[in-house]
């Protein structure tokens, strides 16, 4: 059984080891007296995944669009494995994989005939059945498409994506939709693709889920990046000096007027009181006579840490889905 992940390595895939499976530079794109996106900078390095946030309407999709060689910038620079998307459009093809979000599949056609179809298109596919199996497709190999759940179809677009042994993968909520077994599954594929050296740009509204498997974030609002880094930097930036309290009834103005000069208190996206300042034992005492004295019960109090959602909300002030 045919196992391997890792994509066919072409010549002039290893001329230039070091540069980046994807460079955005500058990119600027409008449609009419809207600009979507606004100056956007990415950086894919080649065996990395990168995970693109943002609300609803922040260029998300428009970027990927681009870079897939479906759109073209009015302005800035786009790179992929080393190559202009649209110039070398059909080279890329055979180069990288694309999961659309809406399926991108015939409708007539039945799930195995899609996947082979496509892996007629790759001079070194993976074994279709294998992969069928792997998403948990075979059972369903000979239904029609339409006639596929959301999640099936989900997965066999994901399919369609990697049995060409691609360099490069653009996926588009790729978990969109599924159960949680199926939700599980495809994490395990992205993590061994990604194990095997293929790139990756990962779109999506989950924020466990990014923060699980990428190794970067990129967050954008307005088609402008306001956040960059990896997961663990992102959630621990403005954490430091923070105490995190959860208690019904603690009003943040009320609780800062009864502590130290220096000392901030404030509400969190969470719904969280963030006490910000010197965290010291004397700190924690005060507060906890103060509830006390209040007639209320503190159910956590912890060093604060933050979510990727706190910084997301923070950033955006909205929303994943907006």
């Amino acid at each position: 059984m045919q196992d391997a992940l890792s994509p066919r390595v072409g010549p002039d895939s290893t001329s230039n080891p070091d540069d980046a499976a994807l460079l955005v530079r500058g990119l600027v794109k409008r449609f009419g007296d809207k600009t979507a996106v606004d100056g956007l900078d990415l950086t894919l390095p080649r065996g990395e995944l990168l995970a693109l946030l943002g609300p609803n309407g922040a260029g998300k999709t428009t970027t990927v669009e681009i870079c897939e060689g479906f759109g073209r910038p009015d302005a800035g620079d786009v790179r992929v494995l080393g190559l202009d998307p649209i110039a070398n459009n059909d080279t890329l093809r055979t180069r990288i994989g694309v999961m659309l979000q809406g399926g991108g599949a015939y409708p007539g056609a039945k799930a195995g005939e899609m996947l082979g179809l496509c892996a007629a298109y790759s001079a070194d596919p993976l074994d279709p059945d294998w992969l069928m199996e792997a998403l948990g497709l075979t059972e369903v190999a000979g239904t029609g498409f339409r006639r596929l759940s959301g999640g099936q179809q989900q997965r066999l677009s994901l399919a369609c994506a990697l049995v060409g042994r691609p360099e490069l993968v653009f996926l588009d909520e790729p978990t969109a939709g599924l159960d949680a077994h199926a939700r599980i599954m495809v994490w395990e594929l992205i993590s061994r693709l990604r194990a095997d050296g293929v790139s990756i740009l990962l779109t999506t509204h989950l924020l466990d889920e990014a923060e699980e498997l990428a190794d970067q974030i990129v967050i954008i609002d307005h088609g402008r990046a306001v956040a960059a880094g990896a997961p663990a930097d992102l959630v621990r930036q403005d954490a430091e000096g923070q105490l995190r309290i959860r208690a019904a009834g603690l009003a943040a103005d009320a609780l800062e007027t009864a502590l130290p000069d220096g000392y901030r208190c404030r509400l969190s996206p969470a719904g969280e009181l963030l006490v910000t300042g010197d965290i010291t034992p004397e700190l924690v005492a005060t507060i906890t006579r103060y509830c006390a004295d209040q007639g209320i019960l503190a159910e956590s109090m912890n060093v604060a840490t933050n979510t990727l959602q706190d910084v997301f909300l923070t950033l955006t002030g909205r929303e994943v889905r907006a």
